[in-house]
């Protein structure tokens, strides 16, 4: 059932509390924009084909949404697909899927624009187009439809999805993004005909307009290849965008907040492009060639960014951050600015062997438990094979100095099937963990853990990478290979094997190398229930086979060996690699022979940390001419420029001395491969096992600042703040509301005292958790600051903590608190709610009818209820904790209309005890007065309603009285009589459920 909308004028606000993670759908986040749509000339949605809690930590999407809304000829909102509860809701309703910031339908902008990161997303794009009011086929679109356009990896290769695009960039879509946006605009508002204005989009260049192409089947793979353009003008092969990263700064700011996104911290793009050259990886191809910031670009990035968003953690990331030039002396530049703010540096695909001691002994600081490396094959001939240079004698370095270090675990990555692989090479996935865990446990020394899981994926050959002719293991070699391991690893009691299910990856493998005709069997198996195939929950095998069979489809096509000789589906696309490259390469890994790092002087395998080594190293850089034609000369002066702006002019310890062995050494970490957020974006490639949620890929590692002497005592100032949940925060779960108080403080510049221990956090006490959907205008938080702050510099705090958060919460007052005073927890003896009904939900004498009803209540002995919490139910007696109840007077229905609940509404005023043995939900009071019995004994439904907790408060007793009375938790005066109240001291845990 409904309850009373809580978001004014929002198409969800009714229902939003009956779906999971309602303030995904919600916005007002910090940092989100709204702009006026009349002011601007062209409106685009930037729509993420995944759930929010993922989309929110791509890097593409904050460069965009940065880039387009500081132009002030262009908006941009936001779009994630709706989960499948939302989904159902938005069908059952008839209701469109709206932007975030102004919840307009997708339909009503000039541009929506899709990120391409995986395969295994296209269903989620055909549903946003359905639900956004949008044609699903291109060719099915009218004059007043938005472009739908796409970017990103996977649009290098786009032909499965290319019936439903209008057209696709090509590379890096910085410049491209608002070129289009106006383009499409102008050309619309002087009347041209939407096929002509597709024919000048084509003609700006990097843009892919699948309508404007014929198509032919390749006699060689019985494949469907793009043959030629039918509008002259227009490129054919499409080439890439690539864009001068210094151009355009990575932005210090972008939406913050909202439930809790998989990967919470601020990232901030150190460089695009890989040097290291993996067989497997396409990103390292196509984002070629290496660009890298410049290093005081982002230390100033990384001190705004964390001040604008509050984040207690940065994350520098790149394709392989462990071979940007200046990586050593960045790390440590950055940390230094992060010390004083208590915010530690997270580095992604950070190996360890080739640091210096110094970095690696600021890697112990990690608040993680494990750390995480990619060796990608058992052997060390599968090694060469994918060209990841990495020997084992370099894993077991790896391996020695992480236990040595105080972790007591570390996870290493692998892939089976692999070209060429034999079981030898199958079991030594399993034995190369072995190994590495001996040697943890040889260094981190007796009875103490060494603990190595290897969690191995199956490889999918993807487009323009030497395997792209490579056939892809079938699902019963995948299940024979995961038997080999798993037999392997039974001896091993130190190593913990983890295997992937298979089907997604075919699935996966299939749309990757596929061509037009999928796009039939796409859309069968979307009409028949296809959603978050990346989800392994929700992967809906019988839909897909039915959906090929269907289509008569012939999947082995798409996942045999392919000539090299032959026409690819994608071969249309450029992405700036020679002609041949790929193809010696796929020679040369058959061959079992490596290729060494590009760019780097051959043998070596890390970069040389200061510039008088760097000086005095005049060999030349490795090249393979791939095509990408990189000036070696200016890539060695901008290497000793970033050098000297560092500062890291002289060697300040020991050179680490690298492996003798023949070959060079490169990432013992992920490429591609390494996290979603460690892409080079806007168009970045997130790894297949990230996508392939629930299980998202390990955290990166992270450098924390230095410790700080811990304080004597708690230390610090304490003090009461009182805020209010309404609106959009209202919709969030309790955990996210105290995961965001401490970004607001750090966004007013309010530096908060820490707990002490090995995983220090902001020492705060919150009043009890509320139900989501419950509106509070009373909340209470105890928390320590560093400063100590007069009346008036507090009263300025409120106010401007006020202004430094999500829409929806609203700071009201402080309290500066004495060593005396007891914790809100221990002085809460009671709550104040108003539980709102349309007065047509009640009956035309609806006040009489609820002051009967609160009547027969009271007289009750007893109103048992049942109470399920993670499916345990209990009986709950609410007659216990029920106080008063009584029909509102004026001063509820005002309150009301402050908490933003409008129309003809009657409300009851409830007045409850929360207790430290427990307390009642506002939904349980408004069930045993007015619900309906439900069929399990003690199930009753509540009416449509809104409950808002008007108020918190103590109890005690004036002098010379023995009857306690109601207070304020900010009335300090009346709170110190509380000396204890065991029945009446709820901590937050306890009364989680008092909502």
């Amino acid at each position: 059932m409904d309850s009373l909308p809580l978001l004014a004028d929002h198409p969800y606000a009714s229902f939003l509390d009956q779906v999971e993670k309602p303030a995904r759908y919600a916005g007002g986040e910090v940092g989100s924009v709204v702009k006026d749509w009349a002011s601007v000339e062209a409106r685009v949605c930037l729509a993420f084909p995944d759930v929010y809690d993922i989309g929110m930590s791509h890097l593409g999407f904050k460069i965009l949404y940065k880039l387009l809304n500081d132009d002030p000829r262009t908006l941009a909102e936001r779009s994630y697909a709706p989960w499948v509860d939302m989904e159902a809701q938005l069908v059952k309703r008839g209701l469109p899927l709206v932007s975030l910031e102004s919840a307009r339908p997708l339909r009503d902008f000039d541009v929506v624009g899709f990120s391409l990161q995986f395969e295994l997303t296209y269903s989620n794009i055909l549903t946003m187009l359905h639900l956004g009011g949008i044609p699903l086929r291109a060719a099915d679109r009218g004059e007043d439809d938005p472009i739908v356009i796409a970017g990103g990896p996977t649009a290098t290769h786009p032909e499965p999805i290319a019936p439903f695009l209008d057209a696709l960039v090509i590379g890096d879509g910085e410049e491209k993004a608002t070129e289009v946006a106006l383009t499409w605009t102008r050309l619309k508002r002087e009347g041209v005909p939407r096929r002509e204005r597709l024919i000048a989009i084509a003609r700006l260049g990097a843009i892919y307009v699948p309508s404007l192409y014929a198509t032919r089947r390749d006699p060689d793979t019985g494949f469907e290849v793009v043959d030629r353009p039918l509008v002259p003008g227009i490129p054919f092969p499409v080439e890439r965008a690539l864009v001068d990263l210094n151009r355009y700064p990575f932005p210090d700011e972008s939406p913050t907040g909202g439930p809790e996104a998989i990967f919470d911290r601020m990232s901030i793009e150190i460089a695009r492009g890989c040097t290291e050259g993996c067989r497997f990886c396409q990103a390292g191809m196509i984002y070629r060639p290496v660009r890298e910031r410049d290093p005081e670009q982002i230390v100033d990035t990384v001190m705004r960014a964390v001040q604008k968003s509050g984040q207690d953690e940065v994350s520098l990331t790149a394709l392989s951050t462990a071979d940007v030039s200046c990586i050593s002396p960045l790390i440590k530049k950055v940390t230094e600015r992060l010390t004083a703010e208590r915010i530690s540096l997270g580095v992604s695909s950070l190996r360890a062997y080739g640091l210096e001691p110094d970095l690696l002994d600021q890697l112990k600081r990690v608040r993680a438990t494990g750390l995480t490396f990619a060796p990608e094959a058992g052997t060390q001939r599968m090694r060469d094979v994918v060209n990841k240079n990495v020997t084992e004698e370099q894993l077991l370095e790896t391996a020695e100095r992480v236990f040595s270090r105080g972790w007591g675990k570390m996870k290493l990555y692998f892939m089976i099937g692999l070209p060429t692989e034999t079981d030898e090479d199958v079991r030594g996935i399993v034995e190369t963990g072995a190994r590495a865990a001996g040697a943890g446990r040889k260094a981190a020394g007796r009875g103490k853990p060494a603990d190595v899981t290897v969690s191995v994926s199956t490889h999918v050959p993807k487009p323009h990478t030497p395997f792209q002719w490579a056939a892809m293991d079938t699902l019963a070699e995948v299940a024979r290979k995961q038997q080999i391991l798993r037999d392997t690893v039974r001896p091993y009691r130190a190593v913990t094997l983890k295997t992937h299910e298979a089907h997604a990856s075919v699935l996966e493998g299939i749309f990757a190398r596929g061509d037009r005709p999928l796009a039939d069997v796409l859309e069968r198996a979307w009409r028949n229930g296809a959603r978050f195939d990346s989800w392994d929950d929700q992967l809906k095998l019988a839909v897909w086979e039915e959906a090929f069979a269907h289509a008569g489809v012939d999947r082995a096509k798409y996942l045999g060996t392919l000539p090299v000789t032959a026409r690819l589906p994608w071969d249309h696309i450029d992405v700036g690699l020679e002609e041949g490259f790929l193809a010696r390469e796929y020679r040369k890994a058959l061959q079992n022979r490596l290729s060494p790092p590009c760019g780097k002087v051959a043998g070596t395998f890390v970069h040389h940390t200061n510039l008088d080594d760097a000086r005095a190293d005049t060999r030349r850089l490795v090249c393979y001419d791939c095509g990408v034609a990189c000036d070696m000369t200016q890539m060695r002066e901008e290497r000793l420029t970033f050098l000297d702006r560092l500062g890291a002019h002289k060697r300040s310890l020991p050179i680490v001395k690298e492996a003798a062995v023949a070959l060079p050494d490169a990432a013992a970490l992920p490429d591609a491969a390494a996290l979603p957020d460690a892409a080079a974006l806007p168009e970045a490639a997130a790894p297949p096992e990230a996508a392939a949620l629930p299980e998202p890929a390990a955290p990166p590692e992270a450098v924390a600042p230095p410790a700080k002497p811990a304080p004597k005592g708690r230390g610090g100032f304490r003090y009461r703040f009182r805020f209010e949940k309404t609106g959009p925060v209202a919709l969030l779960g309790h955990l996210d509301v105290v995961r965001e108080l401490p970004r607001v403080l750090r966004r007013v510049g309010a530096p908060m005292t820490y707990t002490a221990g090995f995983h220090p956090k902001p020492d705060m006490t919150f009043s009890p958790a509320l139900s989501l959907g419950v509106i509070s205008l009373d909340e209470y938080v105890d928390l320590r600051l560093e400063r100590d702050l007069d009346p008036a510099a507090l009263e300025a705090l409120v106010a401007s903590m006020t202004a430094a958060s999500p829409r929806g919460l609203v700071f009201r007052g402080a309290a500066k608190l004495g060593p005396e005073d007891p914790a809100v927890s221990k002085l809460i003896a009671g709550a104040r709610y108003a539980l709102a009904f349309a007065r047509s939900a009640i009956g035309s004498d609806a006040e009489a009818i609820l002051a009967a009803r609160c009547g027969a209540a009271l007289s009750a002995a007893s109103l048992p209820i049942r109470r399920e919490i993670d499916r345990l139910a209990k009986m709950v007696d609410v007659r216990q904790y029920l106080v008063r109840a009584e029909v509102g007077g004026p001063d509820v229905l005002s309150a009301l209309a402050r908490a933003g609940l409008a129309g003809d509404l009657v409300a009851l005023d409830v007045e409850v005890d929360i207790r430290g043995s427990g307390a009642v939900k506002s939904s349980e009071v408004a069930a045993v007065i007015l619900g309906e019995p439900g069929e399990a004994p003690g199930a009753i439904t509540p009416p449509p309603h809104r409950a808002v907790r008007l108020q918190l408060f103590g109890r005690a007793a004036p002098a010379g009285s023995a009857a306690a009375e109601r207070f304020s938790l900010l009335d300090l005066e009346r709170a110190r009589r509380v000396k204890s109240a065991p029945e009446r001291a709820a901590s937050a845990p306890l009364a989680a459920d008092a909502g």
